[in-house]
């Protein structure tokens, strides 16, 4: 699938762009060239040979810290985007094969989260686990599970109804034979875009969060939390938040982008499936396998 996305304008410039954000949050601490945590006299600094970026209130270069916190933000993204595929695509497929029973309560609480406020939910939940990354990623990673029970769901109920797969199991075969055959081929591709759309979605909370000081404290740096330290001192530095919000901007716009090449090339059968994570929730028309 990777040849097919690179055929495309956009899955080339999408590969591009992460590659680059990829490297940033590899090398990023280990490029930059001030400690991100050091303070100076140099107070609102502006671009120099010596500080690119300028520096903030305290002194400390910009460049340093937006590097620094390049990781935390990437990889707090990633870590969304698995925990959201594990809890959402595991229920998706059992939902169709475990009974009436695990399919009305793992709807329910389907409903439940797409209904509950995100951010506040996120914030609420950090702030009684602990105020740490980890606590903050895995609440997040819940509430986009949604996206990828849809899909899942959709593209089992899909494969379930098939004649071939009835007749397979007619003749013996075990739902794990089933899943492993029919129904990983075809959650594949559009999972795959939701991947890349959760991450991007992922991505925005982490900013969120940390922009409100939950994840990652103050002083340690971090996207979210560099944008917020440069929003109060506006009068002073009114361009500095652009150093923040442009690859916070760039790295969710590449996610998108790579969705959507994903979807292009997977076929008019990927595009239906990721259209009904928009659509009600589908319900079952045959009984368990």
């Amino acid at each position: 699938m990777l040849s097919r996305v690179l055929k495309l304008r956009s899955g080339r410039i999408s590969v591009g762009l992460l590659s680059v954000i990829l490297l940033l949050a590899i090398l990023g601490p280990h490029i930059a060239p001030y400690d991100p945590l050091a303070k100076s006299d140099l107070v609102f600094g502006g671009s120099s040979g010596a500080h690119w970026f300028g520096t903030d209130y305290l002194g400390r270069d910009l460049l340093s810290r937006l590097l620094a916190g390049a990781t935390i933000s990437v990889l707090g993204s990633v870590e969304v985007a698995i925990i959201a595929l594990v809890a959402g695509a595991v229920p998706g497929v059992l939902s169709v094969y475990l009974g009436r029973t695990f399919e009305w309560l793992s709807l329910r609480l389907i409903d439940t989260l797409i209904a509950l406020p995100f951010l506040v939910f996120a914030v609420a939940i950090t702030a009684l686990l602990g105020n740490g990354i980890p606590q903050a990623m895995f609440t997040v990673g819940f509430l986009v599970a949604p996206m990828f029970y849809r899909v899942t769901r959709a593209a089992t109920l899909s494969v379930a109804q098939s004649q071939y797969v009835e007749a397979a199991v007619l003749a013996g075969a075990s739902v794990g034979w089933v899943v492993r055959k029919h129904v990983l081929l075809k959650v594949l591709p559009p999972m795959t875009a939701t991947l890349a759309n959760a991450m991007g979605t992922g991505f925005i909370v982490v900013a969120s969060l940390t922009f409100l000081g939950i994840g990652v404290q103050p002083p340690d740096p971090s996207w979210g939390g560099v944008l917020a330290s440069d929003l109060n001192y506006l009068a002073y530095r009114p361009w500095a938040p652009l150093y923040a919000i442009v690859p916070i901007l760039l790295t969710v716009w590449a996610f998108n982008l790579l969705a959507d090449a994903i979807r292009d090339v997977s076929g008019a059968s990927g595009r239906v499936l990721l259209a009904d994570v928009a659509r009600p929730l589908p319900k079952r028309k045959v009984g368990a396998a």
